[in-house]
């Protein structure tokens, strides 16, 4: 995990984890020497975020959803799997009956806070790199930032290409980027080199469904004296 985000996060640099569950990307971000804002809305898992990094001061830790808007959220809880709460009921209708999400139930409700990425960045300033992991909502997420950051990531599942898809989509609006993708929790980027969005999006489409999930990486393809990491 710190081989591939050093590519992304150097000393010094500030990180967002949008949707840091249990905060094994914030240990890898402050390893690798980077402030971090860790934003997690489930109650139970900011507890567990508090616990471990609360008295870290170069954790922020944001108890609230992120979106497109400022407001509220209903989140959907998975009390036996909470890191697949969502809010996002599409995703979960689309998880029903799929292949490898079997036994999945989400069977509570909470109502949370929500801010945006451009919020966050007004409060904490503008990150480095910011991962997003949000079962499902990641498009709505990216909605809520108005300007290019340098480098971000962003989880799909096959069972929600179109999520993928409009990701991309909102990556190209907000700046030149070329994209690279990781399975699962391999840690390991799959291409040998950085690609268009559309490619990107015809890689998507052509996994199997067995694939399950990932993340796609998004840098921007000019930035002063930096190249897009190998």
């Amino acid at each position: 995990m710190d081989d591939l985000y050093r590519s992304f996060v150097r000393p010094g640099d500030l990180a967002f984890d949008i949707g840091s569950h249990v905060g094994d990307r914030i240990a890898s971000f402050r390893r690798l020497g980077a402030t971090v804002v860790a934003v997690e809305p489930q109650p139970a898992l900011i507890g567990v975020l508090r616990l471990l990094y609360g008295r870290d001061p170069s954790v922020s830790i944001e108890g609230v959803a992120v979106g497109e808007k400022p407001g509220t959220a209903e989140l959907l809880v998975n009390r036996a799997n909470p890191t697949v709460s969502t809010v996002s009921p599409v995703f979960v209708s689309a998880a029903k009956g799929a292949a490898g999400w079997e036994g999945q139930v989400w069977d509570a409700r909470l109502r949370v806070p929500r801010t945006t990425l451009d919020s966050l960045i007004g409060k904490h300033g503008t990150p480095a790199f910011i991962k997003i992991d949000v079962e499902g909502f990641e498009a709505d997420v990216l909605a809520g930032l108005s300007a290019p950051v340098p480098a971000l990531s962003f989880e799909f599942t096959t069972i929600q290409r179109r999520v993928a898809h409009a990701c991309l989509a909102a990556c190209e609006t907000l700046g030149d980027y070329r994209f690279n993708a990781a399975l699962g929790e391999s840690q390991r980027l799959e291409l040998d080199c950085w690609v268009s969005a559309a490619k990107m999006a015809a890689w998507v489409d052509d996994l199997p469904h067995a694939a399950n999930s990932g993340d796609i990486y998004a840098v921007l393809a000019a930035q002063p004296g930096k190249e897009a990491p190998a």
